[in-house]
């Protein structure tokens, strides 16, 4: 409400979380790597003019560019630093009192003769107060000196950026002999006058020098770890400089998670052209509301003054219409995209970084499970991986995905490897459930198809216009989506093979399995020929779907990460409904699936086998290694819970309904935290109610869940509209998206083109 100078804000006010953590006031912070620091300052000039806490605040910059940098040479005099790759040049000059050397320095570069620095840090007032004992008159000088640099600063300030750092506070107590009179009532003196005095003469201007005032909040957190008292710690220096890097940088870089000193972004063209049809479709669809309502009341029942009875209307309210349905559906859905854009593109709500603890992460689990619990239903049916079964199993897995996310738990390895078996078992679901479909009911007509994509893609297509993100960016939809038509495709590809024609020649069980054979054999050339994988993914338009960063890397990372669980669902379910079919197994109320002993020795495994891979999982120490052996192993915690949750007769009876609530749209809450839960991208937090970190979850989280199930119902509602079942009218209607996606490219390689 304060407006959206995010700048001011990193330059002055945040707080730590955790003990190193910085985290600016409504704004995130990027961790600049080497190379990103390069590619910012490249051919730049900085210079950091001062004491020895500015040298310190130097060598901090320096190391951001080069970690190899050691802090040697003559700490009372000028320490020259050049990255010649990068042609960067950043100079710390020794002038450690606010004097007429400083004044004359600072003046040369006003001089059109000298080049002029692009970012100068200046700084300095503890030498004044140590060698003139704290005098009154130190002071007064101080202020003289201050006011004759000041008007230099902010000329400079006009074509460069000039921070002045004001002085962090002291430890007191251990302070040497010699610094005892360096008092925090002396600084804090020195710093009123510093504030007072810089851009008063142009304090409507824009060009300010910039007071870096949140160096003294950090060392009041930290002095007292200081070696000396008088210098800030390791830790706190490296604060600073990644603050002054992100204030420089950020405009320049635009990195996803440094939403700090970041314009907000100008609306693309096609943004432009969803903003006036969702604004034709809400006018729209209120004139019809509003005819309809005149309607309505011209044909009310009206009281019959004589006989004292009601009067019937002429003519019944008229039915919905397509046209009224499809208005209102895209009138609602225009009002969520523009709380989506507020929330994560404009700059209007705040940001915040995440901060990982194991209680974050635990607490919340160990609640929903409860919650869980106290929600026990009898389910319609006792077959294996039921509806309601089913139902639950996304639930539970997307409420602790979504916790997961939000308490960045990614940072800790076993939680990691943990939440990776439940995407995988979200994929698995995907293999067993359409194979089971295709199996059963041998349906390869396009309607169904075109209902599968339609409910799988709308959302992420539709953000993907008013987000201006990529399609490759909700990475999942795009993963589930690949697999649902490699499935479609194996098994409508001649010849097809149904249970129907199986149950009448059994060795068409032996065709299917030869199918699959090849299935997996794809599948294991593809994983270990990235060369060839990304060919077919780089074809045009393919690679304007499947690209992200200019590359399909990211795609066939994603795609490797998990790629035979889908076969392994697939498989599982090809054994089950064969089991079935042959009355192998009991799946009556109250019954076990198999004999009591085969019951309870595959339970027992069931057992072993599940904590053997959380223990492996927990031990894990390295990332990639994990990776490397998660798509063979993740089927195995998979399959325990299965027999786990299935075995037993009465666990396989009940079901929570609190869960399969919301597994009923846990496909819109994976797309929808992006950006109205979380923020920039995933990569922080939204805040609606700043400094009640509790109260702002409760709150978004529930705005949140409402949005992502009236996200679900006007997705089912347009879905019937849009994918009819006459196929005449079907294929009227896929030409129309034909149309539409051909020219959102042709738009698309306009908006590129202007960009380039």
């Amino acid at each position: 409400f304060k407006g959206g100078d995010t700048c001011e804000y990193l330059l002055s006010s945040g707080r730590f979380l955790g003990e190193k953590v910085w985290q600016p006031h409504s704004c995130m912070m990027h961790k600049y790597k080497n190379s990103e620091a390069k590619n910012c300052l490249v051919e730049k000039h900085i210079v950091f003019i001062g004491d020895s806490r500015i040298r310190q605040l130097f060598y901090s910059f320096v190391k951001l560019i080069n970690p190899q940098v050691k802090e040697e040479g003559n700490k009372h005099g000028n320490i020259p630093f050049e990255d010649k790759s990068a042609s960067i040049k950043v100079d710390f000059l020794w002038y450690p009192e606010v004097n007429g050397s400083m004044r004359q320095r600072i003046k040369s570069w006003t001089e059109s003769s000298v080049a002029q620095p692009h970012i100068i840090v200046a700084g300095a007032a503890t030498w004044s107060i140590k060698i003139h004992n704290g005098s009154n008159e130190a002071l007064t000088q101080y202020k003289i000196n201050i006011t004759s640099i000041a008007p230099l600063l902010e000329k400079l300030a006009k074509s460069s950026d000039v921070y002045w750092v004001l002085q962090d506070p002291v430890y007191e107590d251990m302070l040497s002999e010699s610094r005892k009179m360096i008092t925090n009532e002396k600084i804090d003196a020195y710093n009123e006058a510093a504030v007072r005095i810089l851009n008063s003469s142009s304090r409507n201007s824009k060009a300010k020098v910039k007071v870096f005032s949140v160096s003294k909040l950090i060392a009041q957190e930290t002095i007292m770890k200081s070696a000396d008292g008088l210098h800030l710690p390791e830790s706190s220096r490296d604060t600073n400089a990644m603050i002054l890097m992100n204030v420089y940088c950020n405009k320049i870089m635009k990195p996803i998670d440094g939403s700090c000193c970041q314009p907000q972004p100008p609306l693309t063209l096609i943004q432009k052209l969803a903003f006036f049809f969702f604004t034709f479709s809400i006018i729209g669809y209120l004139i019809i509301n509003l005819i309809h309502r005149n309607n309505f009341r011209k044909n009310k029942s009206c009281t019959d003054l004589e006989s004292g009875e009601e009067k019937k209307p002429a003519i019944s309210t008229p039915n919905v219409s397509t046209l009224e349905m499809l208005l209102h559906s895209f009138c609602k859905l225009g009002l969520i995209m523009t709380y989506f854009y507020l929330c994560d593109r404009a700059n209007l709500f705040m940001k915040e970084n995440k901060f990982y603890t194991h209680s974050s992460f635990f607490i919340p689990i160990v609640y929903i499970l409860v919650l869980g619990v106290f929600y026990t239903e009898n389910t319609k049916e006792t077959k294996v991986l039921n509806r309601e079964q089913t139902d639950e199993w996304k639930g539970w897995m997307q409420l602790v995905i979504l916790i997961y996310h939000i308490s960045g738990a990614s940072t800790f390895l076993p939680v990691y490897m943990h939440i990776r078996v439940l995407v995988a078992a979200y994929l698995f679901q995907t293999g067993y459930g359409h194979f089971s479909y295709f199996w059963i009911k041998g349906d390869f007509g396009v309607y169904r198809v075109c209902q599968v994509l339609f409910r799988l893609n709308f959302l992420v297509v539709v953000l993907c216009i008013v987000m201006d993100r990529p399609y490759q960016f909700y990475y999942f939809v795009p993963l589930v989506t690949v697999w649902f038509m490699i499935i479609y495709a194996t098994l409508a590809i001649w010849p097809q093979i149904v249970q129907k024609k199986a149950n009448g020649n059994c060795l068409w069980h032996f065709g299917l399995l030869l199918k699959l054979i090849c299935l997996l054999t794809c599948i294991y050339f593809l994983s270990y020929s990235q060369g060839a994988f990304e060919k077919i993914f780089s074809f045009w338009p393919l690679s304007k779907c499947f690209e992200l960063n200019g590359n399909v890397y990211e795609w066939w990372f994603r795609w490797k990460l998990d790629r035979y669980v889908v076969f392994h669902g697939m498989l599982f379910a090809f054994i089950y409904l064969a089991l079935q079919k042959h009355q192998m197994i009991s799946e009556g109320k109250g019954d076990p699936l198999f004999s009591n002993r085969v019951s309870n020795v595959l339970i027992f495994f069931s057992i072993v086998s599940f904590l053997t891979y959380s223990i492996w999982a927990s031990s894990c120490k390295n990332k990639t290694e994990c990776n490397e052996l998660h798509p063979s192993v993740s089927v195995v915690q998979i399959l325990a819970f299965i027999l786990i949750r299935n075995i037993p007769g009465y666990v396989r009876s009940v079901y929570s309904s609190f869960f399969a609530w919301f597994g009923k749209i846990s496909l819109e809450l994976f797309i929808c935290q992006y950006h109205i839960w979380l923020a920039a991208d995933t990569k922080g937090i939204l805040v609606l109610i700043p400094g009640y970190p509790m109260f702002n979850v409760l709150v978004s989280t529930f705005i949140f869940v409402c949005v992502a199930h009236e996200i679900s119902q006007i997705t089912n509602d347009l879905a019937q509209i849009v994918v009819p079942k006459d196929n005449s009218t079907l294929l009227k209607r896929l030409l129309c998206i034909a149309g539409f996606f051909s020219g959102l490219l042709l738009f698309s390689a306009m908006q590129d083109q202007s960009r380039h």
